[in-house]
């Protein structure tokens, strides 16, 4: 059984390098607000209600993942919904590289580490 990978963010920080795909999953006003990781693709899965549309974000997801082994990093604020959409691509959809983010973009700021505004 395949299960989510917990990443310090100095790890998460050598894979953006490897340019291993890095989905930041929070929403607009998150990313406005801490600016994102370098490369991140952003993704939005819930909405501020706690919505979500799996079939869209599906279609998205998968012209940045196009394999189910592909290594891929999930990141959001303190990931608490990064490990409930790894575990349900896990799951669901037969993801066998899933990672993400541990402490979100949380614990990266308090690392001092570097973000991008656009």
């Amino acid at each position: 059984m395949n299960t989510l990978t917990d990443l310090p963010p100095k790890s998460v920080e050598f894979m953006i390098k490897d340019n291993i795909a890095m989905i930041d999953i929070r929403r607009p006003d998150e990313w406005q607000a801490t600016g994102v990781i370098k490369n991140a693709h952003k993704l939005t899965f819930f909405d501020e209600y706690g919505n979500h549309d799996i079939p869209t974000w599906m279609r998205q997801f998968e012209k940045i993942v196009t394999s189910k082994d592909e290594a891929f990093v999930l990141i959001c604020a303190h990931a608490n919904r990064t490990r409930v959409v790894g575990d349900f691509l896990i799951q669901n959809h037969g993801y066998k590289n899933v990672a993400h983010l541990a402490g979100g973009m949380a614990l990266w700021l308090e690392e001092n580490r570097k973000v991008v505004f656009d």
